[in-house]
């Protein structure tokens, strides 16, 4: 039999690039990556590479000719709305309906939580909150899930994601343990986190799904099921040496204050998201696409450790941090405006 023809687009991403070597790891799998440039050197393994920009929605066509699967995962991150609205919509409304002219039968599309706004959310099912986005990211990510829902797409909308290549997520909360040293309102915020490796494997699933199963056409969470907890994820990295440990429960006045004081690249709103309760019930799709969802992102951590080392030490050098990277960002893709892991949401 011949093999499963999968285009990828941001395979040079965080999540990308997790993407491509679990579908790599498929024998039955070829795979067809899309970028405005080639890989890193030894990082494309067998892929094929196809030379697009999203920005230049006819630079798309033929781009899915021959293919069974499309997984988009590029995206912008920036606070240009016009570059959002070019790359997120145009771009992805291109590539949806280059899919569907080639006959593509089935599309995977990431999305992000952001779509939600500002919150806090409290385990809310998909359908259960009117999306309420912020930024021109989380604007145009929301415009983009119309024509790959159009297209019959599961579209992925991922909260926090965790592991070797964020640079947005540990970074942010070393900053924020600088500036307000404490458990954050006790460290009660709860969150939708998956770790990157865990995402990817979803994906992959998602895009050998034959026909994409009872998934095709739906928004689903994309996190792992049981939600992280801010203090549990905070005393994970400081028993890792990523952070230093805090001991005193802070009040969220009390919080709000201290943040205030001491001036950063992480805004109040972005605090917010990364200290209350953000979290999405995420377990259907898991079943769905029947993969397990794994121990868990703070089970993977120790994993990542070293790259968030030197990651919280390089962001110190680096003043002010990149603030406005969304959840679900699926890294460089066509264009990156900040170094992103898929993170808070804009």
């Amino acid at each position: 039999m011949s093999p499963l023809r999968v285009v990828l687009t941001g395979a040079t991403g965080f999540i990308g690039a997790a993407a491509l070597r679990e579908l790599g790891r498929r024998p039955d799998v070829s795979v067809r990556a899309v970028g405005r440039r080639p890989p890193r050197a030894g990082a494309a393994g067998g892929a094929e590479w196809v030379r697009a920009d999203l920005a230049r929605p006819e630079s798309v066509a033929g781009v899915c000719e021959g293919a069974d699967v499309l997984v988009h995962l590029a995206g912008v991150v920036d606070p240009d709305e016009a570059l959002c609205e070019a790359v997120n919509v145009r771009g992805t409304a291109a590539l949806m309906a280059e899919a569907v002219r080639a006959g593509t039968g089935r599309v995977v599309h990431l999305s992000t939580a952001a779509v939600y706004g500002p919150g806090p959310h409290r385990g809310a099912a998909v359908g259960e909150l009117e999306p309420a986005p912020v930024s021109a990211t989380s604007r145009t990510r929301l415009a983009g899930e119309a024509y790959a829902l159009a297209a019959g797409a599961v579209v992925l909308r991922p909260g926090v994601v965790l592991g070797a290549g964020d640079r947005w997520v540990v970074p942010a909360l070393a900053e924020l343990v600088d500036r307000v040293p404490g458990r954050w309102d006790g460290g009660r915020g709860l969150h939708s986190a998956v770790d990157v490796g865990d995402l990817a494997r979803l994906v992959a699933a998602l895009a050998v799904l034959p026909g994409g199963g009872a998934a095709a056409g739906r928004v689903f969470h994309a996190a792992h099921p049981e939600p992280v907890p801010t203090g549990g994820l905070l005393a994970e990295l400081a028993e890792l040496g990523v952070l230093p440990r805090v001991r005193t429960d802070l009040a969220w006045e009390e919080c709000l204050r201290l943040l205030r004081a001491v001036p950063g690249g992480v805004s109040e709103r972005q605090f917010s998201l990364l200290a209350q309760d953000h979290w999405y019930r995420s377990d259907e799709v898991w079943s769905l696409a029947g993969c397990p969802p794994g121990p868990g992102p703070l089970a993977r951590l120790a994993a990542a450790a070293p790259w968030y080392r030197e990651a919280v030490h390089g962001a110190v050098a680096r003043t002010p941090m990149s603030p406005a990277a969304p959840a679900g960002a699926g890294g460089p893709g066509p264009h990156r405006g900040h170094p992103s892991a898929a993170a808070a949401r804009t």
